[in-house]
């Protein structure tokens, strides 16, 4: 049996990406949603009945301690237990900073930053048990040089993934490679919806290939990053974005 992954917010975007091209590679997937019901049932069917892989579709909220802890029991039941996590999932309550509330700014850590806590605390046993796991944290550009004060929430969020990264680097080693990917404008649903056409056309003059990435751009260095080819990288931050223009 393959190695069994565990896409937090796999349902759709980056996560979908993700889960499609490991399920290819002929890793068990697991897809954990929150709101995405019908989008992960039928990724999880379309991935069984193409790939031949275990796949699971498992609702749980991140943020909560307790249901993440009965997700990763379940995944322990029926699968044996994760072997490598991918902390995909996140919010972005965008709005104008003279508008922001402090619920807004503690929901946005809440999911981005405590769920990827509490998903690695709660496989770590199984992947120290058996010498061995791979987590990797979806941050962003955002949380290193793109600052937008809509965004400033968001932003804070994967700057605290890139410190957790390295704390839980530190704290695993030897047996448990943590490492960060940092996308930038990467083109799916919930990247480009929302925004006017003048400033989409001035963030990808910023990008010096001239266009956005692809979901499956993200995916191809997930796979990378935890192959054995990758043994060697750990505690690492590798941006993807096309090298996008920093907006300091």
């Amino acid at each position: 049996m393959g190695k069994v992954v565990l896409i937090t917010g796999g349902a759709k975007g980056i996560g979908r990406a993700i889960a499609l091209e490991l399920a290819k590679n002929q890793y068990d997937i697991v897809i954990n949603y929150l709101t995405s019901n019908q989008e992960a049932e039928c990724l999880k069917e379309h991935i069984i009945q193409q790939y031949y892989v275990r796949c699971l579709a498992l609702k749980a909220d991140v943020s909560k301690e307790d249901q993440v802890e009965k997700m990763i029991q379940e995944i322990d039941e029926r699968l044996g237990g994760v072997d490598i996590l991918i902390n995909n999932a996140g919010i972005d309550l965008s709005n104008l900073f003279h508008l922001k509330t402090a619920d807004e700014f503690r929901k946005t850590l809440d999911v981005n930053v405590v769920g990827a806590y509490n998903c690695s605390r709660s496989v770590s046993a199984h992947m120290l048990k058996q010498d061995y796991g791979r987590i990797i944290n979806i941050s962003s550009t955002n949380g290193m040089n793109t600052y937008y004060p809509m965004c400033i929430d968001y932003d804070a969020s994967k700057a605290a993934l890139i410190s957790l990264t390295h704390n839980l680097a530190f704290e695993f080693g030897p047996y448990i490679h943590v490492n960060c990917i940092a996308p930038g404008f990467i083109g799916t649903e919930n990247e480009l919806d929302g925004y006017d056409e003048e400033f989409l056309k001035e963030e990808q003059e910023k990008i010096m290939v001239k266009r956005y990435g692809k979901p499956e751009e993200v995916a191809y260095l997930v796979k990378f990053l935890i192959s054995d080819e990758a043994d060697f990288i750990n505690n690492s931050i590798i941006r993807i974005d096309g090298g996008q223009i920093g907006s300091m």
